[in-house]
């Protein structure tokens, strides 16, 4: 398995509606990756310009084949103009619910 964790906070109001109109057009796409287990968006409670998803492969290539399809090319390209921060955190997970023996 290969995750990130990845925090966007958002210009304003106005990029953070352009930001999730992003997302949805993206989402169909990321549906379809079979080394792409899990792809959670969350909103941040009490922040709404605050954006995190939490993201699972089966493996670093799945991870690289999920960054080079072409919606999320697309995403990568255009979520600058809405971004104020970013931060990624790749994850090695150790123990816990649903990690093979």
């Amino acid at each position: 398995m290969y995750g990130l964790c990845v925090r966007f906070d958002l210009r304003d109001a106005a990029a953070a509606t352009a930001f999730d109109q992003l997302v949805d057009e993206a989402r169909p796409g990321i549906a379809g990756e079979p080394g792409t287990l899990l792809y959670l968006v969350h909103e941040v409670e009490g922040e709404p310009l605050s954006r995190v998803f939490y993201e699972i492969y089966r493996d670093r290539s799945a991870f690289e084949a999920h960054e080079d399809a072409a919606h999320t090319r697309r995403f990568l390209a255009e979520r600058e103009a809405h971004l104020a921060s970013l931060r990624v955190e790749f994850l090695t997970p150790t123990s816990g619910k649903g990690l093979p023996s």
